[in-house]
């Protein structure tokens, strides 16, 4: 692997062919007006222009790191704001892409998923960029292949059912040769945001992707990986040790690509009771994390259990930085079972988005107010939903940025 860009000074990707470019422009019926200009360019423009607009992107040097500083523990002036799939089909620019070009072209292909990714930055003024991908982008280099169906969901038409098939999985021996386009994005997104945002990477956590595997699409039973628990556990336990070294590798590679914090997404949470989760999920979710901060202290790790939060108590020592809470807990009384000096980030409800712009805004000041005013990042407790109105999310990150903390 080439060596990685360093923390402050990047390394942007060569040029892509202006072949691609075009194709990418045309999407969004502006081919005949670039030129042989970089659509890179053109994307920087318009972050210039957002710059001025009521989103509230910050100019270079003001607010752009906030996030990443309240990630790390130190002290900022208010609380920092994302959203959980802030790149979605809720917002009209994201579905002029999303109508035309199936999902993996999406987001394997760099130009396409580096425009979806500032999407929100431009539009909102959000004090993150996270990259379009997908938890399960790392599973065919694992030798588990998937396509995603539309108005179905991701399928693996072989699904992981035995120990021959934990044996058959490829080592995540080399990310870069395997999912070169990751590099380009992460590259390209942390050139175009160095000064002006944090960048966030993500991967899923351990259990999830093997249950996704076992499973072989969504399953509101998750019964096959159920009754692998009951019935030969071994099998679980081999393939969640080859997931959690593999996705800790994954993440590293993330971060040397230019991502400056990592989440973990255990989004199959809410499948698991307390035993099951502190057997298969906890130990190596931890694995992986532990891994990717002995590598990189200086990166943040954040760690999301979707339905996790009736077994809040068991996070608390996990080998995360910050916990991202469900908005199924208050957040009060998730704090006191955490631990105050536990950094946190969430909750909203999500649906608190089809609500009026004042309800948005007491339930965003609410929620900032028991977080306690400090280790807290704000987001929702799950990702933003389909019918969103775009107004809406620009009302909860107009909120949470007039808070000023004590």
């Amino acid at each position: 692997a080439s060596s990685p860009p360093g923390p402050s000074h990047p390394c942007p990707s060569p040029p892509r062919s202006m072949a691609h470019l075009m194709l990418l422009a045309s999407t969004v019926g502006l081919a005949p007006h670039l030129g042989g200009s970089r659509l890179s360019a053109l994307r920087m423009s318009s972050v210039g222009a957002a710059s001025q607009s009521a989103s509230g992107i910050a100019a270079p040097g003001a607010d752009h790191n906030i996030l990443l500083r309240a990630a790390r523990g130190e002290a900022v002036d208010r609380t920092p704001v994302w959203l959980m799939r802030q790149a979605g089909r809720y917002m009209a620019e994201f579905r002029e892409f999303s109508d035309k070009y199936p999902f993996r072209q999406r987001s394997e292909t760099p130009d396409i998923a580096i425009e979806l990714s500032l999407q929100p930055w431009r539009a909102f003024g959000v004090d993150g960029v996270i990259m379009f991908s997908d938890i399960l982008t790392p599973l065919p280099a694992l030798g588990i292949e998937f396509d995603v169906v539309k108005g179905t969901g991701p399928i693996i038409s072989s699904p992981l059912r035995s120990m021959a098939d934990v044996t058959a999985m490829t080592p995540m021996d080399d990310p870069e040769s395997k999912l070169p386009f990751i590099r380009t994005i992460l590259g390209d997104l942390r050139a175009e945001t160095e000064g002006r945002n944090t960048l966030l990477g993500f991967v899923g956590s351990p259990f999830t992707l093997v249950a996704y595997a076992v499973e072989g699409q969504a399953n509101r039973h998750c019964i096959n990986t159920k009754k692998m628990m009951m019935r030969n556990p071994e099998v679980l336990h081999a393939a969640l040790g080859r997931l959690a070294d593999a996705i800790g590798q994954y993440a590293c590679y993330q971060i040397e690509s230019g991502a400056q914090v990592i989440q973990f997404f255990e989004s199959w949470a809410h499948h698991l009771g307390p035993s099951q989760f502190a057997t298969f999920a906890k130990p190596y979710a931890d694995r992986a994390m532990a891994y990717v901060r002995a590598r990189h202290p200086e990166v943040p790790v954040v760690y999301y259990a979707n339905g996790g939060s009736s077994y809040l108590n068991l996070q608390s020592d996990m080998e995360c930085d910050v916990v991202s809470l469900d908005w199924a807990v208050d957040m009060a009384y998730a704090r006191d079972i955490l631990g105050k000096e536990r950094l946190v980030q969430g909750n909203i409800d999500p649906t608190v988005l089809f609500g009026s712009d004042e309800q948005i805004r007491q339930s965003v000041h609410a929620c900032i107010k028991k977080a306690g005013g400090k280790g807290h990042i704000l987001n929702l407790g799950h990702g933003v939903l389909q019918g969103t109105p775009e107004s809406a999310v620009q009302a909860f990150v107009n909120a949470a940025k007039e808070i000023p903390l004590a």
